[in-house]
């Protein structure tokens, strides 16, 4: 480029990534996010068709972290740039990627939307690895439905694959179990996290397994206490045991 071209592209990059009042900055004054911004830009320069980024926020903390992948998303997005992000952070690929490979010692398990990983794991490893959830054990009624410590799971539209009698474990994630105190299903509160508006409850059911589920934080139970559930689950996710 011409040094008329190069002005022109750093007054775009510098928009677009909110850095106009650093130009003139020196480096060990910028912040953490501000240096990540900066090195972002810099790759972007010279309009790369792809751009790579190993781990590129590992240093911020997870707040900043997924601020800023996201408005780097943005900005990748308005300038045509494909990129191809190195993380072990699952929520930062959320907050980046359109499509999410997961690899483990050398092998890639799964290439797929967020969605649909979270949603339709292609194997065990998966699931557990992606999101938060527990496994229950169970047994395959027919081929839609499972008998499990909650009762039968299965909307009767969606096909597991396993043949009736056959011991599966099937995912529960936290958002599949609702607190309802109509419910007449009970579970045991042994742990509960505060995560703001709500909490993140471990139950314990009746036959000694456990769950999670994420209540509002006006909702508080002690330890110990029975509390109301039931299920909705828009996926059954199944596994042979």
């Amino acid at each position: 480029m011409d040094k008329a071209a190069r002005q022109k592209r750093v007054r775009e990059l510098a928009e677009m990534l909110k850095i106009g009042d650093l130009l003139n900055a020196h480096p060990h004054r910028l912040s953490g996010g501000q240096q990540q911004r900066v090195a972002v830009a810099r790759a972007m320069a010279p309009k790369p068709r792809i751009l790579l980024l190993d781990e590129p926020f590992a240093s911020l903390d997870v707040e900043l972290r997924e601020q800023i992948a996201r408005e780097i998303r943005v900005v990748l997005k308005q300038d045509g740039i494909t990129a191809i992000l190195v993380s072990h952070n699952q929520y930062e690929a959320f907050a980046m990627a359109d499509e999410i490979g997961v690899m483990r010692a050398g092998q890639l398990l799964q290439w797929s939307t967020p969605f649909e990983l979270y949603h339709q794991p292609a194997c065990a490893y998966v699931a557990d690895f992606v999101g938060e959830g527990v496994f229950l054990q169970g047994r395959v009624i027919d081929s839609s439905r499972v008998e499990t410590a909650l009762g039968v799971l299965g909307n009767g539209d969606e096909q597991h694959g396993y043949a009736e009698g056959s011991a599966v474990t099937v995912l529960i994630r936290p958002d599949d179990v609702i607190h309802d105190d109509a419910s007449p299903t009970t579970a045991r509160v042994i742990d509960k996290a505060f995560r703001g508006a709500g909490y993140l409850y471990t139950l314990a059911l009746a036959d000694g397994s456990q769950v999670q589920s994420l209540v509002p934080s006006h909702h508080t139970h002690a330890q110990g206490e029975m509390i109301g559930i039931r299920i909705e689950m828009d996926h059954l996710v199944a596994f042979a045991s």
